[in-house]
């Protein structure tokens, strides 16, 4: 076995050593039904794949369809079996992979969002600083009292990576991430 195989901390080791693994974002068009999230995750952990992010809801309530994306890191070889053994689970109707089909279509990269709130603690100046921050980053304030904030903050992942950042000196306390949304460009549905 050879070493980047290894760093993958997938159980298979089929990927050539020349393949960098990329990030891609997955969107699985499924029944609304019980049990469906967890065969769809099933088939990661049991092949060792990791999940990096993972959103689920309902998207279409009279065919009673949900959206699941997920994004998850491997070599173009490795999402391709993903993909396809995510086609076979019965009440998978669909499986985009959102970069791969932007590329098809000639469109950019999907758009891609998150939603954050992130709790912090502080006093004097460094309550200041949170909100001068939070301001730059037009982050909201959606709960308040005299020794703490509590921020909504909605944009790609990176810049929510930076605020967490930036606002870990001065006090952070607490972070939820709902984990990413993303939706091609271009007329085209899923």
């Amino acid at each position: 076995m050879n070493a980047q195989n290894l760093a993958s901390g997938s159980a298979y080791f089929i990927a050539a050593e020349t393949q960098q693994p990329e990030s891609h974002t997955l969107a699985v068009l499924v029944d609304n039904e019980p049990g469906v999230l967890a065969r769809v995750i099933g088939l990661f952990s049991g092949r060792g794949y990791n999940i990096e992010s993972l959103t689920v809801s309902e998207t279409e309530q009279e065919q009673h369809l949900s959206r699941i994306t997920i994004v998850t890191r491997g070599t173009q070889h490795v999402l391709e079996q993903i993909r396809h053994q995510l086609e076979r689970i019965v009440p998978v109707h669909r499986v985009v992979d959102l970069s791969e089909r932007a590329v098809e279509l000639g469109h950019d990269r999907p758009i891609e969002r998150e939603l954050a709130l992130v709790k912090v603690a502080g006093h004097g100046e460094a309550r200041a600083e949170m909100l001068r921050l939070a301001d730059a980053f037009k982050a909201k304030v959606v709960d308040a009292t005299v020794d703490h904030f509590i921020f909504e903050l909605t944009g790609k992942s990176s810049k929510i990576d930076q605020f967490i950042a930036i606002m870990r000196p001065l006090g952070l306390v607490e972070i939820c991430r709902t984990g990413l949304a993303a939706m091609n460009r271009g007329p085209d549905g899923l």
